[in-house]
């Protein structure tokens, strides 16, 4: 007998470079790689009683058509938007079109890191914002929206 239950779909979305992590300055990132995430995030899904669909991109636009399409499709977002936290517009209002939870994520504590990476065009829209935390933050944004999204406080 097949399994009819649909889950609640979580969309992570990753920016510029994600695509290099584990050979991309480990001493600043970690040696996980992107696929390791993702597939983390998938396991835990399944115990949380969500989907979840990954999509990266260096492309800022592709990144914006992407946050779009999830427009009245997904129950939340968590987004890690790398490079384009400090810089883009574009992608701060895709996200104000969604009516869902958002968390922001980044690996690295970006308040450690250079003035210029203290800026982020997400943060204000976003419902929770994890930095610092490597891979688990990933894995606790998930966990937080799994709370959002059934109501548990």
């Amino acid at each position: 007998m097949a399994n009819d239950v649909t889950f609640p779909k979580v969309l992570v979305v990753n920016g510029p470079n994600l695509n290099m992590l584990g050979t991309r300055e480990p001493e600043v990132y970690g040696s996980t790689m992107l696929a390791d995430i993702d597939a983390e995030l998938c396991a835990l899904a399944e115990d949380l009683a969500l989907s979840v669909e990954t999509f990266q991109s260096n492309h800022e636009g592709a990144l914006v058509e992407r946050i779009q399409q999830a427009m009245g499709t997904v129950a939340g977002v968590i987004i890690n938007p790398a490079a384009y936290t400090h810089t883009s517009v574009a992608i701060r209002d895709a996200l104000l079109l969604l009516s869902c939870p958002i968390i922001e994520v980044h690996l690295s504590n970006i308040f450690k890191r250079e003035p210029f990476r203290h800026h982020s065009y997400v943060s204000d829209v976003a419902t929770a914002v994890m930095t610092g935390l490597g891979k688990e933050g990933y894995l606790l944004a998930l966990r937080a929206l799994a709370r959002m999204i059934y109501g548990v406080s």
